[in-house]
């Protein structure tokens, strides 16, 4: 069965031209104009990923997001004209998992469609896309994109968010800084691999030093687990 693709753009050319080249490599498409369709399209449960356009009627394709991430982890790519570092920091810390910015390359968002749709079933491994994680007192609940330890809500950027996903997945596991950037970053990533580090230290600066209580445990020379 082919994976179904959501399309929420109101310039209808680039819709077209990009539903058509989506069709072509084999994919289903959906398409919607506005943000309120495209949000009730995305909560139906019947895509495997969403590219969002940022300027939209309606409602805006963050406040989509905003929405959107409350009850689902469905991926999402942004998609949009608005090139401003402000926006990119914008949706990914909303749970955006990827920004492509226009004009592009077809080439290219082909290649991010694929790195977010193989990203999917390696989350799955280990039990249902929207089981609750825990360790102690510390939770992370996929669905409404939270991470609380005991009562207090722990805020945390898109990055790190699967970052910490991806390890209390992977309990008592060591993971190697090669596996969490394929699994984080994605498989095409090309940047410093001690970037890996510098998250994990994001980590500990918002969890372990703020409750007082080890989390992430560096393995030297191979990577980093987090412990029961």
């Amino acid at each position: 069965m082919s994976e179904k693709i959501l399309i929420v753009e109101d310039e209808e050319k680039i819709a077209r031209f990009v539903e058509l080249e989506l069709s072509h490599e084999g994919y289903e498409v959906q398409k919607a104009a506005d943000g309120r369709e495209g949000l009730a399209l995305a909560e139906s449960g019947d895509c495997d990923l969403m590219l969002l356009d940022i300027m939209l009627p309606g409602i805006s394709g963050l406040e989509v997001l905003r929405r959107l991430r409350k009850s689902s982890a469905l991926p999402v790519i942004m998609l949009t004209a608005r090139d401003a570092v402000i926006d990119k920091v914008s949706g990914l810390d909303m749970g955006a998992d990827d920004y492509i910015t226009k004009p592009f390359a077809i080439e290219e968002l082909l290649a991010r469609i694929r790195v977010c749709l193989r990203k999917k079933p390696a989350a799955a491994l280990t039990g249902p896309a929207d089981a609750i994680l825990r360790r102690g007192d510390l939770t992370l609940d996929p669905l409404r994109h939270e991470v609380r330890y005991g009562d207090a809500p722990v805020e945390l950027t898109g990055r790190e968010f699967s970052l910490l996903q991806t390890l209390l997945e992977n309990r008592n596991i060591v993971l190697s800084r090669d596996t969490l950037l394929t699994r984080v970053w994605g498989y095409d990533y090309m940047g410093e691999t001690n970037v890996v580090d510098v998250y994990v230290r994001y980590l500990r600066q918002k969890i372990d030093d703020r409750f007082g209580v080890p989390v992430v445990t560096t393995v030297r020379g191979v990577g980093y687990v987090i412990k029961d």
